[in-house]
């Protein structure tokens, strides 16, 4: 697919004073920062909630900074690969969006809904991290519903909305993705379509790194026990959990959902910038990202709750 070009050289911005509204409110008075150790271990669901909401209620607005300029403030960008909806069109054509009622889960400074509702959707924002939603009330959200909530339990109605989103929010994070799929399903209207896109399987077999160091297979594809950050007392601080190409798909049929599309962005000429791990070198050799187009489906509804393989 092409994608439009958008500007990826970042300002440069100083990180906001104490005093400063955009200022992080997290820290306690004589907080130092220590580098956490990385492990792989296991991370129930209630652990990686709380660890990843710490998590980016700290670094939302450094996150920001980084990145701000590359998703912009009303654009609807599903990757680091840079592929937009304007022209992936993944939740539909354009023209079908007005009037429509959308669900973005893990929408960050909601960027992505208020491209939405610049079609003439009504979309609703929601977000783990309360320090995200300030970013977005800061970008300007006269437009898009804000919700501070947890995906695995979400606080609306069955049938609520005809189409929901997810741009590397939540499904990542959580150890439990079916439940967050049941839950997607349950507020979907018939027919409704959900569009996801989490860190591609295979990558997790790399070490997460941008240059050659990362080109060379260091772990088993197949061990699924999660990445975790910790404190010195064992605390996590950050959890995201890995599911196989066939997982996935398990996970989508299992929270009543049929797969109609998976989508693996190739890397644009265009893009020249380093995302983490993910870069130009690595992205011409291996894919980055896998976007999941799902539909309600209306046959085999699955029951309330109920847990995804860990």
């Amino acid at each position: 697919m092409n994608t439009r070009e958008p500007i990826i050289q970042e300002p440069e911005q100083p990180r906001p004073e104490a005093s400063s509204p955009q200022a992080s409110e997290f820290e306690e008075p004589g907080f130092e920062a220590s580098e956490p150790e990385a492990t792989r271990r296991a991370a129930g669901g209630s652990e990686s909630s709380r660890a990843n909401r710490g998590w980016w209620d700290r670094n939302a607005d450094d996150y920001q900074v980084e990145h701000g300029t590359f998703l912009g403030d009303d654009r609807f960008v599903w990757c680091p690969e840079g592929l937009d909806e304007i022209e992936a069109e993944l939740l539909g054509p354009m023209e079908d969006l007005k009037d429509k009622d959308v669900l973005e889960i893990g929408a960050g400074a909601a960027q992505c809904s208020r491209w939405l509702a610049a079609q003439g959707a009504r979309p609703v924002a929601l977000d783990l991290s309360h320090r995200q939603l300030q970013h977005a009330l800061r970008i300007g959200a006269d437009s898009v519903r804000l919700v501070e909530a947890d995906a695995t339990a979400l606080p609306f109605a069955d049938g609520s909305f005809d189409l929901a989103c997810s741009a590397y929010g939540a499904l990542p994070f959580v150890a439990e993705p079916v439940t967050v799929l049941r839950e997607v399903r349950r507020v979907l209207r018939p027919g409704g379509r959900f569009v996801f896109s989490v860190t591609h399987p295979v990558r997790w077999a790399f070490p997460d790194e941008p240059g050659p160091e990362g080109l060379s297979v260091a772990s088993s594809y197949f061990d699924r026990t999660p990445y975790v950050e910790q404190d010195e007392d064992g605390n996590a601080v950050y959890v995201e959990h890995h599911r196989t190409v066939g997982d996935r798909v398990r996970d989508v049929v299992a929270g009543g959902f049929r797969l109609i599309d998976l989508v693996e962005p190739e890397w644009p000429a265009w893009n020249t910038q380093e995302w983490g791990g993910w870069s130009p070198l690595r992205g011409n050799l291996i894919p980055g990202t896998a976007i999941f187009v799902c539909e309600r489906s209306e046959t085999g509804a699955p029951p309330a709750g109920g847990r995804g393989r860990d």
